[in-house]
């Protein structure tokens, strides 16, 4: 295909939406002179979105290059319209016969990426509030050989969180939090952050076609990064909050996001620290959780028990060796935290804004 090269790198970028008439249009309309690639991927609206997608694509792109053959199911469930397909011109819009969510949209283009061969991918949501001239800050670190993968951080900055409502502030500060401790990238911020970049070499590596694709997708991703010790850039980039309202409901995110990253930490210390390699960390975790388990359950059996009046003299003795095996635990986690810490130390990259 014919490409821009931007520094001799060629560049896509995947455009999920989902009901966002009178938005994606704009966001396709503005995208940098520089991307070889637009993969817009509409995710089974009801309203008039893919009629947008395909009029801005029959509009950009080469009229001589696109495809008038009737559309067809592929084999990952999505729809290529009329409007064009892979290796068809500049905007390639992709419709799902279901929808699968926004990490399942988002996979798609990056499956179409791939096999383009495109050197870097970014993702740019439909709803216009990822400010297309802050893409470059996101691809450059990729290009210049800083990061593999590279993601926005709203949160650097009081003025960059502008419009961030308390509460959104709050359950992002939570799962900020969470997905420090589950990815092993403990200087990032913003996991929940859509707007990043990730290198050709990085989709080969972490298994795209297994990506979860509920709303969490971002914070999976950065899991599958760590195991496979690929460096990820923190850009400082700042929000836009328009017309647009964030379809996220944080009550059942927040519960559904834990328990993934619940089970993707688990999973990043057997493969990073126990099959790829052996890092003693990953016993003191395990040894840790199980004596603060056994600690906090000791404890409860004390109390229970004194209550009850079946412990009698022993309630002290009984008391204070829970409390010991506590602390034992809890020192063990903390033992563990810091040797991860040190671990992803050379993994990531902070690159401010202003």
């Amino acid at each position: 295909m014919e490409t821009n090269v931007y520094k001799q790198h060629t560049v896509g970028v995947v455009v999920p939406a989902h009901n966002e008439q009178g938005l994606v249009g704009t966001v396709i309309d503005t995208m940098p002179e520089f991307v070889d690639r637009i993969y817009v991927i509409d995710d089974r609206s009801d309203d008039g979105t893919w009629a947008e997608i395909q009029a801005s694509a029959a509009k950009i792109n080469d009229t001589s290059q696109v495809r008038t053959t009737t559309a067809g199911e592929t084999t990952d469930g999505a729809v290529i319209s009329d409007g064009g397909g892979a290796g068809s011109g500049l905007v390639v819009p992709v419709r799902h016969e279901v929808n699968k969510g926004v990490g399942g949209a988002i996979k798609t283009g990056y499956l179409r990426a791939r096999a383009d061969g495109i050197d870097v991918t970014a993702v740019m949501a439909g709803d216009g509030q990822m400010d297309p001239g802050q893409l470059h800050r996101l691809i450059d670190p990729i290009v210049e050989g800083e990061a593999d993968y590279a993601k926005g951080n709203r949160l650097s900055y009081p003025d960059y969180r502008e419009g961030m409502s308390s509460w959104r502030l709050f359950g992002n500060s939570i799962l900020t939090f969470l997905t420090k401790i589950a990815s092993g990238y403990w200087k990032t911020m913003d996991p929940q952050n859509g707007y990043t970049a990730i290198s050709g070499r990085a989709l080969d590596a972490v298994g795209i076609e297994d990506m979860y694709e509920y709303y969490g997708y971002c914070n999976d991703l950065l899991v599958k990064l760590n195991a496979k010790n690929l460096r990820v850039a923190d850009v400082a980039i700042p929000a836009i909050y328009g017309e647009e309202e964030s379809g996220i409901k944080y009550g059942s995110y927040i519960r559904h996001v834990s328990v993934m990253l619940l089970l993707n930490f688990c999973w990043r210390l057997k493969t990073k620290y126990l099959v790829l390699d052996f890092h003693p960390l990953a016993l003191f975790y395990l040894s840790g959780a199980a004596g603060s388990v056994l600690g906090i359950a000791g404890i409860g059996y004390t109390a229970v028990g004194s209550l009850a009046g079946t412990l009698a003299g022993s309630a002290f003795v009984s008391l204070m060796l829970s409390v010991i095996v506590f602390a034992l635990g809890s020192l063990f986690v903390l033992f563990a935290m810091v040797f991860d810490m040190r671990e992803g130390e050379s993994l990531e990259v902070s690159i401010g804004g202003r």
